[in-house]
């Protein structure tokens, strides 16, 4: 049967329309009370314009079963004492607008959901899941405290595997255009974990798995955004994903889009006949560019809906960050917007303050409840302050992808080396403001799709050039200042573009110059990990200090990494195609330099211009004073590394 009452003093739905309850999804959706072995199933939604709502479900063969309006706000409530366990069992709200008009609507608070052509949701008020990650909570609060200096960043390494987790590997292989061939998130992780451990990754990040209807969004265009697709399983088969990670010892990221959702009928779009999560101004509903609608961050009900769900995926399945998707998309009013489509905010600029606010409230709000996570903005323009607490003024991000490095070195390493001194400052411009923000050094899959080329495409030169630039431009990134990130298939040299239909190339690793690229992947990731020279001092110039950045006539640069206990390495790569003999490098003490990373060895499908030996520094006149520098080997289109020695040996460390 079906009970309908109203809930006095119920502070839950007075802090939902109040802006403040956090834990919205605990009260709205779909929820089981149980009571000397009585089971009473409570279904509740917000739907402040509809005339009416009802259940619909299996359970009541497709029949209306109408709610009651419990709050002037629009709350929508249906208690129903079953006689039997209606766990996996299929709903969806009725909704009829003031129009008159009637929709069928997934539940937005859905914590599992039906998935591509089909949309109810999916009762889920039980998980017998078992969690033993205990440990790696207790390695990230000690690895990621931040530090006294500076309270959003953490003076750890941090190298991140992003990942699609439907093109990652499939079943023997086949497209899964057809739904079919999914790997489990049980298999993809008993798989994944040991693989990203021995690759040298911290952390995997995960393109969006909040449930979409449209493969071909990537997960962009969500529709549940409190439910793991199911695609690949259910809530605890993702509960074992993350678990069996941590075990491993490594962290979750989930890619999160709180920017804009699409316009299916079954979702959130005008979900009760009228704009409701969407904003109502024609100047702010949409973004034309993306098919989609924009939520309306200044409504107080909307902001418990994104703030909660943030929380819940931390809270509920141990999540280790989000990284924020669009969040450029959200801070400007004239965001893909021709003028005459936009008005100004009250001070008549095109900033977004409603945005602001979020994000501020955002942040802090997390943070408040977790210490050690990771927010990360993927934001691509100059906006100031995104990573600085939110009591300074700041957005309140702890990270934030750095794109501009990224579009310079695409560009750069795509270059004729002929013409790469005329652009050499792409190489030296992002120390100018490297200690801006806290950034990560993104090879996202932005930059492996639409014609872009993938990584080791991207490479000026023929076959074998390619990889040896590839090499290069690794040394580079894993040795400057910044987290790091590289997408899937990155890590062997997959020549081929992503494709989310189709699995990973993995049979490329038949062939010699991939798996040999692999390994140095391998190597230099582990080398990044065990080095606190690379990660200690990230965050000014105390860590870093050119040595010769002016060099583009031979396309060369060099610099010195430091760790806090005054360690350094020297790092020297030649973006060329001249391999140099007797290279002059100037180091800042005498003694013995130990070469400890070369790209050039035979076994990464180098050439194997090796410094075998440690190099002994020789003192020159210079200026009217002493400079030391050791004479190197220097591989064309190679890296290489060089650490001082405590005393004089004669072999490698």
């Amino acid at each position: 049967m079906a009970v309908k009452e109203k809930k006095q003093n119920d502070l839950a739905p007075y802090y939902f329309h109040q802006g403040t309850n956090y834990e919205a999804y605990k009260y709205l959706g779909c929820h089981l009370e149980e009571n000397d072995g009585r089971l009473t199933y409570i279904f509740r939604t917000w739907a402040p314009n509809a005339a009416r709502v009802s259940v619909i479900a299996d359970f009541n063969s497709w029949n209306s079963w109408d709610m009651q309006r419990v709050t002037e706000g629009g709350i929508w409530e249906l208690k129903y004492e079953s006689d039997r366990d209606l766990d996996g069992t299929f709903y969806k709200f009725e909704i009829t607008g003031r129009d008159g008009v009637t929709w069928q609507k997934s539940d937005p608070y859905a914590f599992y959901s039906e998935t591509l052509t089909k949309t109810a949701s999916i009762i889920k008020c039980r998980s017998d899941f078992k969690w033993n990650d205990s440990p790696w909570f207790k390695h990230r609060k000690k690895i990621f405290t931040p530090t006294e200096k500076n309270s959003y960043f953490y003076s750890a390494p941090m190298n991140i595997y992003e990942m699609h987790l439907g093109s990652w590997k499939t079943r023997d292989g086949a497209c899964t255009a057809d739904g079919e061939h999914y790997l489990t998130y049980r298999e993809i992780a008993d798989e994944l974990a040991p693989y990203v451990k021995k690759m040298g990754f911290t952390h995997v990040e995960l393109m969006p798995i909040m449930e979409h209807p449209f493969d071909g969004s990537w997960g962009y265009q969500v529709c549940s955004y409190y439910a793991p697709t199911s695609r690949f399983g259910s809530p605890d088969d993702f509960r074992y994903f993350v678990n069996k990670l941590h075990t491993c010892g490594i962290g979750v990221i989930l890619d999160w889009v709180p920017a804009h959702f699409p316009k299916d009928r079954h979702g959130l779009f005008e979900f009760d006949g009228e704009p409701l999560y969407e904003y109502q101004g024609k100047d702010r509903m949409e973004h034309k560019g993306w098919g989609t609608r924009c939520f309306d961050i200044g409504r107080n009900e909307v902001q418990c809906f994104l703030i909660s769900n943030a929380l819940y995926w931390l809270r509920e399945f141990h999540i280790d960050g989000l990284r924020v998707d669009a969040v450029a998309s959200m801070l400007y009013l004239d965001y893909d917007r021709e003028p005459g489509e936009w008005i100004p905010n009250k001070n008549g600029d095109n900033k977004n303050l409603e945005a602001i606010a979020f994000f501020q409230k955002l942040n802090a709000t997390v943070f408040g409840e977790f210490g050690d996570i990771l927010m990360i903005a993927e934001e691509s323009t100059a906006w100031p302050m995104i990573t600085k607490p939110v009591s300074m003024g700041g957005l309140g991000f702890n990270f934030k992808w750095n794109m501009g490095w990224a579009n310079d070195m695409f560009e750069y390493v795509s270059l004729d080396p002929y013409f790469r001194k005329h652009h050499h400052s792409k190489l030296t411009f992002p120390m100018m403001y490297a200690y801006s923000e806290n950034y990560i050094l993104p090879v996202s899959h932005d930059e492996v799709v639409h014609g872009k080329k993938s990584l080791v495409d991207k490479m000026f030169g023929e076959y074998d050039q390619k990889f040896a630039g590839m090499r290069a431009f690794l040394v580079y990134m894993m040795t400057l200042p910044g987290k790091k990130m590289m997408f899937m298939g990155s890590e062997y040299a997959q020549f081929r573009e992503w494709d989310f239909e189709n699995q990973l190339q993995w049979f490329m690793l038949d062939y010699p110059r991939h798996t040999e690229m692999q390994r140095f992947v391998s190597k230099i990731n582990n080398f990044y990990l065990s080095s606190p020279e690379l990660w200690e001092i990230d965050t000014d110039w105390a860590g870093f200090e050119w040595i010769d950045p002016n060099n583009g006539d031979e396309n060369i640069i060099s610099y010195r990494r430091k760790s806090v206990s005054g360690k350094e390495l020297i790092v020297v790569i030649n973006f060329a195609p001249v391999e140099r003999r007797g290279f002059r490098v100037r180091v800042p003490k005498s003694g013995y330099y130990a070469e400890v990373l070369t790209t050039d060895e035979y076994r990464f499908g180098g050439n194997n211009l090796l410094n075998s030996e440690p190099v002994k520094s020789t003192s020159v006149s210079e200026n009217g004073g002493k400079a030391d520098y050791i004479e190197i080997n220097l591989p064309s289109f190679g890296g290489v590394i060089f650490r001082k020695q405590a005393k004089s040996i004669n072999k490698k460390q």
